[in-house]
């Protein structure tokens, strides 16, 4: 797992041990990189579920105003220290040990919105379901802000989901990336 551009490209991740994480391929991250590049630069950018924080770093690394990390895990929280220091872009960000719901409702008191919201939960828990719809309660999501959700495929997601809409979808194997914003 690598950095793939930007100030940092070529870097390589730590990641971590076993099997409780799923980070995200290089080559998904590079494509949903080039499909979200135009709003990177300057973006704010919240890494929910964040494992290694491989998707907020490579979004700091291709110019990103700051990025929020969260995860419930202490191993997580300290191997995306260790990324984030090896990548000297630790400036840019703040880590939040704590579960999803917890952490959103912490930014929800702290008045932040976000360009950029990555979700990429454990498959098969609703996970991200409940996540968007605590995005939309705490008003999260800046009006022109994305929320990218990576899932697993057989797990489709609706085209409609708390007064968000799916802009576009693209299927990776066994993993699905989808795109909402907020409706109009």
């Amino acid at each position: 797992m690598r950095v793939i551009s930007g100030k940092a490209g070529g870097l390589r991740l730590r990641s971590l041990s076993g099997l409780s994480t799923r980070p995200t391929a290089d080559r998904i991250k590079e494509s949903l990189f080039n499909i979200i590049d135009p709003v990177v630069k300057g973006a704010k950018v919240l890494d929910l579920f964040a494992g290694t924080g491989a998707l907020g770093i490579e979004a700091l690394s291709r110019g990103a105003e700051f990025a929020v990390f969260i995860d419930k895990t202490r191993e997580s929280i300290s191997i995306i220290k260790d990324n984030l220091k090896h990548t000297k872009l630790e400036h840019l960000a703040e880590l939040y040990l704590t579960d999803f719901e917890a952490g959103l409702c912490k930014l929800s008191c702290l008045n932040k919105n976000y360009d950029i919201i990555f979700l990429d939960p454990p498959y098969g828990q609703g996970h991200e379901l409940k996540a968007i719809k605590k995005i939309v309660e705490f008003q999260l999501l800046d009006k022109k802000g994305i929320i990218i959700v990576e899932n697993e495929k057989k797990d489709e997601l609706p085209s409609e989901l708390y007064e968000t809409i799916k802009v576009d979808s693209r299927d990776y194997g066994r993993t699905a990336v989808s795109f909402y914003k907020l409706k109009e």
